[in-house]
């Protein structure tokens, strides 16, 4: 993406070699895969099908395509359920445990295959007697508690079609999502624990089933902070009297493979989020691929966590989906890693102890981690001496979602909680392709700090120039998919025009959805984040990424984020913001040596106008950076809606601090 006279940052020479004792053991050792699926895509994908899941009835043709419409495994019929619970429980496997939860408040709960195929059932028959049947759409919004698998679960057992609403959205999100998808049902929970207090739920869809949403009929409702919210006689239901009432039996449905799995809906370039549709066959057997092969997974000794939020993609393919369809053992965690707690076991550093996720790790003996590279920069920023606290030698495979990871950010993980041992899978994909698309292989992938490397068996992606040539090694431009995969996305609910024009029409014949990417002289993938994240400034086109690996390298800097603003003379200018490590000081002379160092790394063109020093960033609940926020800051514009924020005054601060600074060269 890089043009004029910036310079490549990511260091391409610094490459990481599986280890030996990993390799020799390891479910990919070597390219046989990659081999065997470019060979013939269709035929690799059937047999990963058979191989991974049960099929009632075996699929007799494996890809219908159309462009830009696709039907895998056409003919056969399966169950999302069965193969996540019923078929475990039927090979003597029941009293495995499935989930390790754990709640913020520190309450914790052991649940067998068994024990969750039960608690499945029971919830199903609860839907179905409500009038629930296949093809209906229910929505769910709930916190990171166990119930939640077991809703999705439920509707898939019987052909319901679940829609999951993040818990973080306003009132207005969940009625724009139940009045697109028809919902008939709204389950949810009274609240849900987030830093030490409970955060109301039940309330936010009462304001939202008053402005809309007529096709909701019942709303379910989960006690779990017993904050006693308000019940609509007639429409509103206590999970646990449902349960009570509920026959312990409900068979798993046989569905088709393209029956409709689930909507989780995306924003998009209008103000009308899009509802991203996922199936049953080939969206299970790319997620129970990836997550088998990417993790490197032992289901009968690893003990997986992926420290995300089953409100996005990451919860729904990783910590429901892909885990329970491989029969392994998951750890589940409802709150956030900088939860209040008391200091514990004889520590005296003082204060609130930043341990959480280690301590957990620790605790369950985690083999794998896959979290986000946001959280690995605020891990960099308490600094190391949290981890180094516990006993984190169960880790054995270490996994970055969301967003692109600068290489610095990887080092630190790869040295402070991988002990130098774990291979580092960087993944990159999108709710639209519904699985992993391009990371390492653990044992056969030599890897980069900062890339994702290349595209996985039976995944074709190229990067190409504006007029849609590919540009081959050492270029950059825009990332695509040349040819269909088993997960993805089947459409836009109630908008075929809409999925044509969104993904398909920018390059004929090739899926775009808006990521900017480069090829190394290895072939590896350095992915830039979104194109629209790409300053001009004095007609250089400059990726926000780029500058905030840069800023990160400064030994001072633990996070950074960059903008675009405003300016008369280059038409923008770059403004960057950042978080210093750990107890290092403010001065005006740090922050003008953190823009020389930039400009030091990437050439004088990329040297940002100003850096500014800030505790913190603007972030969702989910751990994105609102970069739009951080532009109205740069461009001096009031600032537009801030509610969704993790922490809504965080952006006052940070106009308060830029308006003192001297922004001088």
């Amino acid at each position: 993406m890089s043009q004029g006279s910036i310079e490549v940052y990511e260091s391409e020479d610094r490459t990481f070699s599986p280890l030996a004792d990993f390799a020799a053991v390891a479910l990919a050792g070597d390219d046989s895969l990659y081999t065997e699926a470019e060979a013939d895509f269709e035929a690799f994908w059937a047999r990963q099908a058979r191989a991974l899941l049960d099929w009632h009835d075996d699929f007799h043709t494996t890809l219908e395509w159309d462009l830009p419409f696709a039907k895998w495994f056409v003919g056969g019929t399966l169950n999302v359920s069965h193969n996540c619970l019923d078929r475990h429980v039927n090979a003597g496997r029941g009293d495995k445990v499935a989930i390790h939860w754990e709640g913020e408040p520190g309450d914790t709960r052991t649940i067998t295959y068994r024990e969750l195929l039960a608690d499945v059932q029971r919830f199903a028959n609860a839907l179905l007697k409500l009038g629930l049947r296949r093809g209906d759409r229910a929505a769910i919004y709930m916190p990171m508690i166990p119930e939640l698998p077991v809703a999705m679960l439920a509707c898939a057992r019987i052909g319901v079609a679940h829609s999951v609403i993040f818990g973080g959205f306003s009132p207005d999100a969940i009625t724009d999502r139940c009045e697109d998808a028809e919902a008939k049902l709204v389950i949810t929970a009274d609240a849900g624990y987030r830093r030490g207090a409970p955060s109301p739920l039940k309330p936010n869809v009462d304001s939202a089933l008053a402005a809309g949403g007529p096709t909701v009929e019942h709303v379910i409702v989960v006690d779990r902070c017993g904050t006693d919210p308000a019940m609509t006689p007639g429409r509103d239901l206590w999970w646990a009297d449902l349960m009570a009432e509920s026959a312990p039996d409900c068979p798993a449905e046989p569905m088709d493979s393209e029956q409709l799995l689930y909507l989780l809906y995306t924003s998009g370039t209008t103000a009308k989020p899009k509802g991203i549709m996922h199936t049953t066959g080939g969206y299970l057997t790319q997620v129970c691929f990836t997550h088998k092969y990417v993790f490197d997974l032992r289901p009968d000794t690893d003990v997986f966590w992926c420290a995300a939020d089953i409100g996005w993609v990451t919860g729904h393919s990783y910590i429901v989906y892909g885990p329970l369809a491989n029969g392994c053992t998951s750890v589940m965690y409802e709150g956030t890693p900088d939860t209040p707690r008391p200091l514990f076991r004889g520590d005296d550093r003082g204060g609130w102890p930043k341990d959480r996720l280690w301590d957990i790790v620790e605790r369950y003996g985690v083999t794998q981690l896959y979290t986000a590279p946001t959280a690995i920069r605020t891990f960099m920023k308490w600094g190391e001496e949290w981890p180094a606290g516990h006993d984190l030698s169960t880790l054995r495979v270490l996994g970055t979602v969301g967003e692109p990871i600068n290489p610095e950010a990887w080092m630190w993980y790869h040295r402070h909680i991988g002990g130098e041992r774990c291979p580092v899978v960087d993944t990159w994909w999108q709710t639209e392709t519904g699985g992993h698309m391009i990371s390492p292989l653990p044992g056969a992938t030599v890897t980069k700090p900062g890339s994702a490397t290349r595209p996985l068996p039976g995944i074709f992606a190229e990067v190409v120039d504006a007029g849609g040539a590919p540009v081959g090694a050492g270029g950059g431009g825009h990332l695509t998919v040349t040819r269909p995969w088993p997960s993805m996305l089947r459409g836009i609910w109630g908008d075929p025009d809409r999925y044509r024009q969104t993904y398909w029409s920018t390059y004929e014949g090739r899926y775009f959805a808006g990521d900017g990417a480069r090829v190394d002289d290895d072939g590896y993938f350095w992915l830039l984040g979104r194109v629209d994240d790409v300053m001009n400034v004095s007609g250089h086109r400059i990726s926000t990424t780029e500058v905030e690996s840069a800023l990160v390298d400064h030994s001072a800097v633990a996070e950074a984020a960059v903008v675009g603003a405003k300016d008369e003379i280059t038409g923008q200018s770059i403004v960057g913001y950042v978080i210093l490590v750990g107890k290092v000081e403010p001065s005006e002379e740090l922050r003008q040596e953190i823009r020389a160092h930039v400009g030091v790394k990437l050439g004088p063109t990329a040297r940002p106008k100003a850096v500014f020093i800030v505790p913190d960033l603007p972030k969702t609940r989910s751990g994105k950076i609102m970069r739009r926020l951080l532009r109205d800051v740069a461009d001096g514009r009031d600032l537009g809606d801030t509610t969704t924020l993790a922490d809504p005054g965080v952006v006052a601060e940070i106009r308060d601090r830029a308006a003192a600074a001297d922004d001088e060269d």
